[in-house]
């Protein structure tokens, strides 16, 4: 792909996921007192506290946070994208305030919540940007703490979740841990995708005639991995095949043909990239 083109892509990412993300704000998260972490978490919280608009929060949060990392991260190592998405997530929030569904339901807010927050964060990742915010935080406690990232981002979101069990009650702050746990999941839907592909190890004493009937009768490439067998001690090798979900029932229907006695393990596999699957972006 041309650089000016991943470049577009990039920026269409990082707009439409700041987007989604203060939509899923405004919509569910908000109207539901739900603060599940994050620079969004605690604006909720200080917005019932003192009344104060939350994208004026976000601003005054996401901007010196952006300003330490380039101090003390050094340099523009996270990019310009990052900086977009840290200035153009609340200006989203401030044009939708005054937006609503129609509906309280925490339990509802919480789910949709996350999964917007996760759609919008996913895309954000896939142009290797983020939104800013405790984010930032999480590197810089990295950075001088020593703390892995994933405890890093926990500890600063389970803050925030117990600032919100203290101020909106423990209820809505379970809530809030249900929103978080949905965002996650999310997230990891949007940058590996549904995990339709199915990869396939088989072990057969006929690997040339199953190999062959494969590449002919699926047109599907198999590897062959270099193994030992536990028992006998002898090299045996294993062929590797990656198919579509919907080609799964007739591989091994090829494989029982060619070779009845084959030993087959068929797993997920979550996301494939090359010729026959998802073009590399």
């Amino acid at each position: 792909m041309n650089d000016w083109r991943r470049i577009v892509i990039d920026y269409v990412y990082i707009l439409s996921g700041s987007a989604i993300v203060a939509l899923a704000f405004n919509l569910f998260l908000l109207p539901n007192q739900i603060a599940p972490g994050g620079v969004s978490g605690i604006s909720t919280i200080v917005t019932n506290l003192t009344g104060i608009e939350p994208a004026y929060i976000q601003w005054s949060l996401n901007i010196p946070l952006f300003i330490a990392g380039l101090l003390l991260l050094g340099g523009l190592s996270y990019g310009m994208k990052t900086l977009v998405g840290t200035l153009f997530l609340p200006f989203v929030v401030f044009l939708t305030r005054n937006w609503d569904v129609g509906f309280t339901d925490p339990l509802l807010g919480a789910i949709f919540g996350g999964i917007g927050v996760g759609a919008g964060l996913g895309l954000a990742f896939r142009a290797r940007a983020s939104t800013g915010g405790t984010d930032l935080a999480a590197q810089i406690l990295q950075k001088y703490t020593g703390l892995t990232s994933g405890f890093a981002v926990a500890l600063i979101d389970g803050l925030v979740v117990i600032s919100s069990a203290i101020v909106f009650g423990l209820e809505l702050a379970l809530y809030a841990l249900i929103s978080l746990f949905v965002t996650g999941k999310t997230i990891d839907l949007v940058q590996m995708g549904l995990g339709y592909a199915k990869i396939a190890y088989i072990i057969s004493q006929h690997e040339e005639k199953v190999t062959q009937s494969i590449l002919r009768d699926i047109d599907r490439g198999v590897t062959k991995l270099s193994a030992q067998g536990g028992y006998t001690s002898e090299e045996r090798p294993v062929l590797m095949c990656v198919v579509n979900q919907y080609e799964v029932t007739k591989l091994k229907e090829v494989v029982r043909l060619a070779d009845p006695n084959a030993f087959v393990i068929v797993s997920n596999a979550t996301e494939v990239l090359g010729e026959g699957f998802k073009k590399q972006m």
